[in-house]
């Protein structure tokens, strides 16, 4: 993916490097590239820049250096420069589709998209770039569909837990309310005064009855000792 983009940009730079004081690096880090010496690569771009730093090739090829050596964050922080200076037709695009290679790697998706977008804007017949891009929103539509899981899974637990702590505030206060009801000393029943006279006259009857019987008893000892006395 990134092999296409070096070398038209290769092929560019040997061909406008006559005039530029850098060239001498420039050419020497293109030939370690090509090779795979990636480390004296960079060694060459960073003195091509020493001597030029506004140097839109040396800048460039860095990038893609530091993207191969596994540092896509600051490939981007180094070409990003770029973006909002190129007026070489040729070279912007690339720009902006390595741009979109570097932060897809980082896993920025959202940047990625607007990058390969804005180098088929220049170069709508890069297939590769349209291929990147359509991969780059599929990403990005994965991690909005996560997020908004996410997000929904977050909210329901917020919403258990909050009426799990609301009932758990109330029902102490409500213990403590049905506790102080039980402690506190109940009044007797109350009753109408018919019943309260209903309950009068059979606790009486009652003891009319008792003593009735009392008497009786009383009657039957008094006539056996009579008796006794008589016989």
């Amino acid at each position: 993916m990134m092999k296409y983009c070096l070398i038209l940009l290769f092929t560019f730079t040997a061909v406008t490097l006559a005039a530029q004081p850098e060239k001498g690096e420039i050419r020497s880090g293109n030939r370690a590239y090509s090779k795979g010496n990636l480390e004296r690569a960079e060694i060459d771009y960073r003195r091509a820049l020493e001597q030029n730093p506004g140097s839109v090739h040396a800048i460039y090829n860095l990038g893609n250096v530091l993207y191969k050596r596994q540092n896509a964050a600051e490939a981007e922080k180094l070409v990003s420069v770029l973006k909002d200076s190129l007026a070489n037709e040729v070279v912007a695009p690339k720009v902006f589709h390595n741009l979109g290679n570097y932060t897809l790697d980082q896993k920025k998706y959202s940047e990625a998209v607007e990058y390969y977008k804005s180098s088929l804007r220049l170069n709508p017949d890069d297939d590769e770039t349209r291929s990147n891009l359509a991969y780059a929103q599929k990403m990005l539509k994965n991690e909005q569909d996560k997020q908004g899981q996410d997000n929904k899974d977050n909210k329901d637990n917020k919403d258990n837990k909050d009426d799990k702590q609301n009932q758990d505030n109330k029902d102490p206060d409500q213990d403590n309310k049905d506790q102080d009801k039980k402690d506190q000393p109940q009044p007797p029943p109350s009753i109408t005064p018919q019943a309260a006279q209903q309950m009068l006259q059979a606790i009486q009857n009652k003891e009319k009855e008792t003593q009735e019987k009392v008497n009786k008893e009383k009657a039957k000892v008094l006539q056996g000792k009579q008796k006794e006395k008589n016989w």
